[in-house]
């Protein structure tokens, strides 16, 4: 059996050989698709279904809140307390641990660098069931005097040397003990964790309603999401009880709902949805594949009719007609597989460099046994796909078909062509309908006010730990100096500083209130710190009032300048500069000075904020609450100033390491990215798409052109003209086009509602969009049809009856 088997590959191969055109572009066409899905399921394995690396990691989850009803964020971080009543008092959790992500400054000798670490509770390495591969694990009696390394940081720092366990870093200004070296795997909360500080939640000293810390825990075996969340809803509901607090804070409890999760959901974030839209995208170029090389198959199969009939004739059974048919497909298919594997191979690291940096585990991605698995299963639906449907057709022949010799023949339809060319374009259209969505999603996003200018600003951080930095006026003036030092570098038009750089750092937020609001629980609104000319810097208009003066930056606080927003909701229908607002947490009222235009912090896509500016050290002297500041620096050398700076904070402050540096315009080119890299992959995806779609469609009807080159040259003969022949292939070709048009429609306004939070001043159902690239998909198939009805109007009709 397998040798015959065997002996009809090398004969299938052999009829392949000598028609060269078919086969190359059988080949290429289904290479194409199938490397497209071999390299976007190594990113969507590696990224959103391998496991993560931590035992059981099936029963990780992350932990939040949502309070309905509050004016709260639709989700947000615990606080301290959830986590003690959480470990104590749950049943169905294992363990729990908080976490969080920062950046500050790593110093050993004379490397000093300011890298990403995290304090989470000592129970985070329980939780996760993660081991060092050196030293041990933080306990209670450490507090945070120790910390643990990770495996990149050991190697890149230190050489993977072993006598690094008990040696002293400076961490964030203090000295810590190096304790463990975590393995390569280890990398929570994400990929660019260095260090971890070993740190616990006491009751003593607890200070509840600090929302914003995220959960970490592993679920009991057998426990459910549901459960876990009904079941942290009522511990949450006695907190009030146990821990005390505010009535604010009991209200707020009592509309608590927790929310759990996956972690690998979690750390994925909005990484997912944008994968999965493009792996269904290469999926369906597949598919428009397939309906073309099984096209191309059924014009060979018709081509073949008579042969075929003669095999049948002769006693051929069916199956070993079918068999013949799909030896070809399947060497087409081998050959196919083989260059598919080749091209992801060549295109994945492009894509990889392309794609967004946020994604998580991107650096794993490669080509491995589940890629070419999934490269294998492509080829086998293409066999199954292009073979059969032809082989089964070819199989029973019309021997009556005989007789007509070489008669070329009248107008049949062949109704499994057209519906193959008509599911080519129904899902060329999806494809094309969501990408015209992106693009008008990008194009609404590039033409957003956020607020402020992102042209010519450059910003950066440095930490300066001078001894005589010991207070807030002398801190402020330093950083008041080293402004004037920049302001006096060529072409460096203004200068300012803020805590919190938009589009690179979120916010804290803080409840405030009026005088006219006496003992009301206060107004939610996010803070800021801010000095120097920084509104002007940014090109923030300030719409009453005026900026901070530098006494109140440094000697004299107890002024505020507020946003639009907050403007409203504090004061809403009146003048706001001149009245006073306080911090519910701090007993200092704020003069209001200044109201300016909204910003947008974190996302364009987001509603201008509800902000509070703080002078540069807080609303008193003594507050000093910032201790490393951003600066904006508005220059036309944006790109290229960053050296000259560098060598000014190298005579100010020697000891500090300057990072965070970016340029605003790659800030607002970087949260656009995400959008961006989806819309140019799945535009070039639709882009292939379609001219498969027209190759398609080409094939067709070139076909029936030179079938019905018989009947074309009567029709000539008995005085139609030229005109009329185009007219009837074109018709043809246009009437599968519609249908698929119509059918595309349909699916595309089902199948689009998968781009949901990607899309951004569209709907997913938007007209313009939709009539916009049926129309393009339109003339592309008329073109197509056009160009075959043009050979078969120039048909000689005495050539093409003499040829019978």
């Amino acid at each position: 059996m397998l040798t015959e088997w065997a002996t009809d590959l090398r004969h299938a191969a052999r009829a392949l050989r000598r028609t060269p055109g078919f086969t190359v572009m059988a080949v290429l066409t289904l290479a194409l698709a199938i490397g497209a899905v071999a390299g976007m399921f190594a990113v969507v394995d590696t990224v959103l279904l391998r496991p993560l690396p931590y035992a059981h990691a099936d029963r990780l989850v992350y932990i939040g809140a949502t309070a309905p009803g509050s004016d709260l964020p639709g989700e947000f971080g615990v606080s301290a307390e959830f986590y003690l009543q959480y470990r104590e008092q749950s049943h169905l959790l294992e363990d729990v641990s908080i976490f969080n992500s920062f950046t500050s400054t790593l110093r050993a000798g004379d490397h000093v660098e300011r890298i990403r670490m995290s304090q989470p509770t000592n129970s985070l390495y329980s939780t996760l069931g993660a081991r060092p591969v050196l030293g041990r694990l933080p306990v209670a009696a450490d507090e945070s005097h120790v910390v643990v390394i990770s495996h990149a940081l050991w190697q890149t720092w230190f050489g993977g040397d072993s006598s690094i366990i008990g040696r002293s870093l400076e961490v964030s200004g203090a000295p810590r003990t190096v304790i463990g070296v975590m393995g390569p795997d280890f990398k929570f909360p994400n990929d660019g964790t260095l260090l971890w500080i070993a740190g616990e939640v006491r009751v003593e000293g607890l200070r509840t309603g600090q929302f914003g810390t995220p959960l970490v825990a592993r679920m009991a075996p057998g426990a459910t999401l549901e459960a876990v969340a009904n079941e942290l809803t009522t511990l949450a509901r006695r907190l009030p009880e146990r821990f005390g607090g505010t009535p604010a804070y009991a209200r707020l409890i009592s509309q608590h709902r927790a929310v759990v999760r996956p972690l690998l959901d979690e750390m994925l974030g909005t990484a997912s949805r944008p994968l999965w839209v493009l792996l269904g995208a290469v999926g369906i170029v597949l598919l428009i594949a397939c309906a073309n090389v099984t096209n191309l198959f059924m014009v060979r199969a018709e081509g073949r009719h008579r042969d075929l009939a003669v095999r049948r004739a002769i006693g051929a059974t069916r199956g070993q007609l079918v068999w013949l048919q799909m030896a070809e497909a399947l060497v087409v298919a081998l050959v196919a597989s083989g260059i598919a594997v080749a091209l992801a191979a060549l295109t994945l690291p492009v894509f990889l460099r392309a794609a967004p940096g946020r994604i998580p585990r991107l650096d794993e991605v490669h080509l491995n046994g589940a890629t070419l698995l999934a490269a294998l299963g492509a080829v086998l639906l293409a066999t199954l796909t292009c073979g059969a449907i032809p082989a089964l057709r070819a199989s029973a022949p019309d021997l009556l078909r005989l007789r007509e010799g070489g008669r070329g023949a009248t107008g049949r339809r062949h109704w499994a062509r057209d519906g193959l060319v008509v599911a080519q374009t129904a899902l060329t259209l999806v494809l094309l309908i969501g990408s015209g969505l992106l693009v008008r999603s990008f194009r609404a996003l590039r033409y957003v006010d956020p607020g402020y200018d992102t042209r010519d600003i450059f910003t950066f951080q440095f930490a300066p730990e001078q001894p005589r930095l010991t207070d807030g006026p002398t801190w402020a003036r330093f950083h008041l100096d080293f402004m004037d030092r920049l302001r006096a570098l060529p072409g460096v038009t203004s200068v300012g500083v803020v805590e919190n750089v938009p589009l690179n750092e979120s916010t804290p937020t803080a409840r405030f209130r009026t005088e006219e609001m006496r003992d009301a629980e206060g107004t939610l609104l996010d803070f800021d710190f801010t000095a120097g000319d920084y509104f002007r810097t940014m090109g923030i208009r300030v719409l009453a009032g005026r900026p901070f003066e530098t006494d109140e930056e440094v000697t004299k606080p107890g002024s505020a300048i507020i946003s639009r927003s907050a403007a409203n909701l504090l004061w809403p229908g009146r003048d706001p500069v001149g009245r006073r607002l306080q911090r519910q947490d701090q007993a200092a009222w704020m003069t209001v000075v200044g109201v300016v235009e909204d910003v947008k912090q974190r996302d364009f896509r987001e509603p201008g904020q509800a902000l509070v500016y703080y002078p540069l050290t807080g609303p008193t002297p003594d507050a000093w609450a910032i201790t490393t500041p951003a600066y904006v620096v508005k220059t036309a050398r944006a790109e290229t100033i960053g050296p000259e700076i560098r060598a000014l904070i190298r005579e100010v402050a020697p000891e500090a390491p300057m990072y965070r540096v970016f340029t605003l315009a790659g800030l607002a080119a970087d949260s656009m990215v995400q959008l961006s890299f989806t819309m140019l992959t799945l535009g070039v995806v639709s882009a292939l798409a379609l001219i498969l779609g027209a190759v398609g469609l080409y094939g067709v009807l070139s076909y029936v052109v030179a079938e019905r080159t018989r009947e074309i040259g009567v029709r000539l003969a008995l005085g139609a003209t030229a005109e009329q022949v185009r007219r009837m292939v074109v018709t043809q070709g246009a009437r599968v086009v519609g249908v698929g048009v119509a059918i595309g429609l349909v699916v595309a306004v089902a199948s689009t509602r998968a781009l949901g939070s990607l899309l951004f001043g569209v709907a997913a159902f938007d007209a313009a969009t939709f009539v916009a690239m049926s129309l393009s998909l339109v003339a592309v198939g008329l073109l197509a049809s056009y160009l075959p009805a043009r050979r078969a109007s120039n048909v000689d009709p005495i050539e093409s009856l003499r040829s019978d």
